[in-house]
C-alpha cells in the first residue's frame, strides 16, 4: 500500500477500526471527540466529500496519512505498514479493481517467546497484570530494516495485536480472539489489557471459567453478532464512552440476555484503568457479586 491508496480509503473507517465514532454525522460530515487527547466536546470534524479531517481544538488537520502519523507517532513508512496489515473494505474494492494483488509484507516476525524482557515486564506491572504474563509472548519483529519488541497477543487469524509502552500495532491481518473452554457463558472484551484484568480478578468474582473472546478493536463488533446464539450468559466488558455504548447495544439487540458489566468500573475509562486504580477487593466488587 502507497500513500495515495492509503488516502483514498474513508477516513471514517480508518477512525473506526481505531475505535472512534461519530457522535452526530450527516451526509456532509461527521464529528468526533478527539481521538489525540481527552475532551468532552467533539471537535473533530470530517468532510466526507473531501475525505478530510480537522481538529478545531488544535487548528490542524489532514488526510488519512497526516493523521496516522500523529496517532501513531510514526513515520510515514511505519504508518504504511500499519495501513497494510488492516482489513479496510475500501482498499479491497481498490485492489480488486486496480489488480493490485500479492501485496509484498513489510514485516517480519523474528522471535516470539516468554516475556523476559525488563522494559515489557514493568510495562505489565504498571498495567497491574504482569501475574498474567503466561497469557501474552515477547514478539520482535522487524519493519522497513528497523527492529522493535513488544507484548504480543494472538488473534483468530495468526496475527499478533502488539503493545508497549510506546506503540500500539497489528502484526498480520486484524482480527478477533478466542478462547474456548466449551462453556455456555461467554465474557467479550473490547482490548487484550482488558482480558487479562479480568483474568486478575475472575476469583474475586466467584466466576467459573469460560469462553472468551476479545476484540481488538470495537470495530470488530458486526463480526460477532451472529456467533452469540448458543451462549446462555454473555458479560460485556467494553469502553466507557461512545463506541462502548454502541457495541453494547449492538450485542443486546442480538441476544437479550447479553448483561453490560461496565457498572464494575462506572468511574473509569475501562476494566484494566479500574484495576490500577483500585483495590479488586473492595466493597465495589462485593456489590457486583451481588449484582
Amino acid at each position: 500500500m502507497n500513500c495515495t491508496q492509503f488516502n483514498k480509503i474513508s477516513v471514517e473507517e480508518v477512525l473506526q477500526s481505531l475505535g472512534h465514532f461519530p457522535t452526530k454525522q450527516n451526509e456532509k460530515e461527521a464529528w468526533f471527540l478527539n481521538p489525540f487527547s481527552k475532551e468532552n466536546n467533539a471537535s473533530f470534524k470530517i468532510n466526507k466529500n473531501l475525505n478530510y479531517w480537522y481538529l478545531f481544538s488544535e487548528g490542524i488537520g489532514g488526510n488519512n496519512t497526516d493523521f496516522m502519523k500523529k496517532y501513531l507517532n510514526a513515520s510515514i513508512s511505519e504508518v504504511l505498514a500499519w495501513a497494510e496489515n488492516q482489513n479496510f473494505s475500501s482498499f479491497h474494492y481498490q485492489t480488486n479493481n486496480q489488480k493490485l494483488f500479492n501485496l509484498p509484507k513489510t514485516y517480519e516476525i523474528v522471535e516470539v517467546k516468554e516475556i523476559q524482557h525488563p522494559a515489557l515486564l514493568q510495562y505489565l506491572k504498571s498495567r497491574k497484570v504482569e501475574n498474567q504474563k503466561h497469557l501474552v509472548s515477547e514478539i520482535h519483529y522487524q519493519m522497513n530494516d528497523k527492529k522493535y519488541f513488544g507484548i504480543g497477543f494472538k488473534n483468530d487469524s495468526d496475527g499478533y495485536e502488539i503493545r508497549n509502552a510506546y506503540s500500539k500495532i497489528c502484526l498480520g491481518k486484524k482480527d478477533i480472539t478466542t478462547i474456548k473452554n466449551n462453556s455456555k457463558s461467554l465474557q467479550i472484551f473490547e482490548g487484550f489489557f482488558d482480558f487479562l484484568a479480568f483474568k486478575n480478578i475472575e476469583k474475586s468474582l466467584e466466576n467459573e471459567t469460560s469462553d472468551y473472546m476479545i476484540l481488538n478493536s470495537i470495530s470488530m463488533i458486526n463480526k460477532i453478532k451472529n456467533s452469540l446464539e448458543n451462549y446462555e450468559k454473555i458479560d460485556l466488558y467494553f469502553d466507557n464512552d461512545d463506541a462502548g455504548n454502541r457495541a453494547v447495544e449492538i450485542i443486546k439487540n442480538e441476544n437479550n440476555e447479553a448483561e453490560d458489566c461496565r457498572v464494575l468500573y462506572s468511574d473509569f475509562k475501562d476494566l484494566n484503568d479500574w484495576l490500577i486504580h483500585e483495590n479488586p477487593s473492595n466493597e465495589r466488587v462485593v456489590n457486583f457479586r451481588r449484582w
